[in-house]
């Protein structure tokens, strides 16, 4: 007996010598320089992936300790499970062989997908206040204590700032000039920061698209026109003895009943970064609202795209609903983020759909996070401006949070002629897909520009409030191969202008020109203030169409006298303001934003307005907190 005891403790003995060696050449494999040729699973990045991400953000490391047992830290199970639940340090890590690493940040869980692929998401301190963290992992290895963790940034969401547009002469720059923008997305977006007790970041305002977040009661288009044009002129609430414009249009109403058959291609992000439920399972419920609202004379077909792109459902007819929403509701996350390859596909798969009756669309929904293949915002857009030609326009559908890519979206959207939207819940998702389903997917008219002239005998100078990113050069306006932007069903759109009347000595004064002649003003009314100037295309047309209407300064009234949507606009412009903190806020403060709110708050049906006076109250306790920090901070 003692003979076999021996003989089995020197087979054990075997065992683990051998297993030893295998683990410690696994871990040096594993840290070695992966290998080009190795077929690595789907939710893995190679080399030439990671090379690619480098090129958008730098790798940093730094580390957290790492149990021998597991591949990465904190895992529960072993590194080759599909899916592992994890809770991690929000910070960055590399795992070394020994196990041995330091780390820095606030925690977080969430989930892992795939063979040594994970992401994290977890709330934390930020800066002042809280904030939102998240990061994403890939990991190499095959053995317990071995696995290589590269990690992108603490919250790589990605916004395109830009500085406020001063105060203009009009005398020496009396045109303004740029393109409309009915997108929504910057306030669904800035509403998802303050539901989560943080202020949004400075460049995720964007005021035009805060103000076009709400409908305003212009009056209907009647003529040839498929919108109207208003303007209102009163006296600026923030600053005194300053004016306010506003620039109304209102887009014709078009009965779903009566809009052109939709022949829609869903472009759909099913990668790893898609997985959490306000991604994935929050689309799967927002189109499926979509679903419902369509015709039998409606056709749908369902492209995907992770780490390659492929189509889920042919092209199908409207009524058969029960077949797009299997489709739908059997969507599953995972891998990498091709989203070159799949636009290419969802535009030839709308190709193939096209009819020259039909609004022909893709509808593209993600969190924005392209990171195999083109990738690279010009490319992409060069991309989808050579498909716009070809009478396939392009919608986008945000979702998500802590790796989003506005800035990508927007710009694809614009050059897709399209809308840009976020989604933050079913009721955004509702507001977008069935309320204003028309404005959504029907365009009435495209390229849509407006240039204002100001007189200087009634202006001194003036300033365009937001469309930092929709200026055009005052050439573009009669060129019709300049790209603006469109106008859907139902849509209005709003634009303001703060000015200073002729007379104040508020701008520094300029030196005559030498070589040009001062312009001669005489023969203009000494009542006009300003003409404004409208550029359109009917859809199927390339030659624009043009609109004029001079705004009187007689028509100046109180501020208090204007009309509620009016006084509910600058409301919203003085909430825009506040948030980035401008300069040009003047005496407006919170209270002051919502006394206007209130005040003007009118009709209130679908219960917008009185949901942005909630946000209001939340935006100001956010910022007393975060300068009470300052202060506190400050002090030490």
């Amino acid at each position: 007996m003692r003979k076999l005891v021996n003989v089995m403790t020197v087979a054990v003995a075997m065992i683990v010598a051998f297993f030893a060696c295998e683990v410690g050449d696994m871990a040096d494999r594993a840290f070695a320089e992966p290998d080009a040729t190795v077929q690595f699973d789907d939710s893995l990045i190679i080399r030439e992936e990671i090379k690619a991400l480098e090129k958008e953000e730098p790798v940093t490391e730094a580390a957290v300790p790492v149990e021998k047992k597991s591949a990465v830290a904190n895992a529960q199970g072993s590194a080759r499970r599909a899916m592992d639940k994890v809770v991690l340090s929000s910070g960055i890590m590399r795992a070394t062989k020994s196990g041995e690493v330091s780390g820095f940040g606030t925690g977080g869980g969430g989930n892992a997908l795939g063979i040594g692929g994970l992401s994290t998401r977890g709330r934390g301190a930020s800066g002042q206040g809280y904030g939102y963290g998240s990061m994403t992992f890939h990991a190499y290895g095959r053995a317990a204590g071995a696995a290589v963790v590269q990690s992108y940034s603490d919250n790589t969401e990605q916004y395109e700032g830009k500085e406020e547009e001063g105060f203009r002469s009009a005398l020496h720059d009396p045109l303004s000039t740029f393109s409309i923008d009915v997108d929504t997305a910057s306030y669904a977006n800035v509403r998802r920061f303050l539901t989560t007790d943080q202020l949004p970041p400075i460049d995720a305002v964007r005021i035009e698209e805060l103000i076009n977040y709400f409908s305003y009661r212009y009056p209907e288009p009647s003529g040839s026109d498929p919108f109207s044009v208003s303007t209102t002129l009163a006296d600026c609430p923030w600053a005194h003895g300053h004016l306010l414009l506003q620039v109304g249009l209102k887009g014709k109403e078009v009965a779903t009943a009566k809009m052109p058959p939709a022949n829609l291609t869903f472009l759909i992000d099913v990668s790893g970064s898609m997985q959490d439920p306000n991604k994935l399972p929050l689309l799967q419920k927002a189109f499926s609202l979509l679903v419902k609202e369509l015709r039998p004379q409606d056709r749908v077909a369902i492209t995907v795209y992770a780490g390659a792109a492929g189509q889920v459902l042919a092209p199908t007819a409207g009524n058969d609903k029960k077949k797009i929403l299997d489709a739908i509701d059997n969507l599953r996350s995972g891998g990498s983020t091709a989203g070159a390859e799949g636009i290419e596909l969802a535009y030839k798969t709308a190709g193939e759909m096209f009819a020259a009756n039909a609004n022909n669309r893709v509808i593209l929904a993600t969190d924005g996070d392209f990171n195999v293949g083109v990738s690279d915002d010009a490319t992409l857009v060069k991309m989808i401006e050579e498909k716009r030609k070809k009478g396939i326009f392009l919608s986008v559908i945000g979702f998500g949070m802590g790796n989003y890519k506005d800035a990508k979206m927007e710009k694809l959207a614009d050059k897709g002629n399209g809308n840009y939207a976020y989604i933050d819940g079913l009721l955004e998702a509702k507001k977008v897909f069935v309320k204003q389903i028309g404005g959504t997917l029907l365009t009435i008219a495209k390229d849509v520009k407006i240039q204002i002239e100001f007189n200087p005998k009634a202006v001194a100078s003036y300033r365009l409030i937001g469309y930092e990113n929709r200026r055009l050069a005052k050439e573009d306006f009669n060129d019709d191969k300049k790209d603006a932007g469109e106008i859907g069903a139902g849509h209005t759109v709003t634009a303001l202008y703060e000015i200073v009347p002729a007379g104040s000595a508020e701008l520094p004064a300029v030196d005559p020109l030498r070589y040009q002649k001062q312009a001669d003003t005489t023969a203009v009314p000494a009542d006009e203030l300003a003409l404004v100037k409208l550029r359109y295309k009917v859809p199927k047309e390339e030659t624009s169409r043009l609109i004029s209407r001079a705004v009187s300064v007689s028509a100046r009234r109180a501020f208090a006298e204007a009309p509620e949507d009016v006084r509910f606009a600058a409301a919203v412009v003085g909430f825009g303001m506040l948030l980035k903190r401008s300069p040009y806020a003047g005496k407006f403060d919170w209270k002051a934003v919502t006394a206007a709110a209130k005040g003007a708050k009118g009709v209130d049906d679908e219960g917008y307005r009185a949901e942005f006076l909630r946000l209001v109250e939340k935006a100001e306790l956010l910022s007393d907190a975060a300068g009470r920090s300052a202060d506190a901070g400050k002090e030490h």
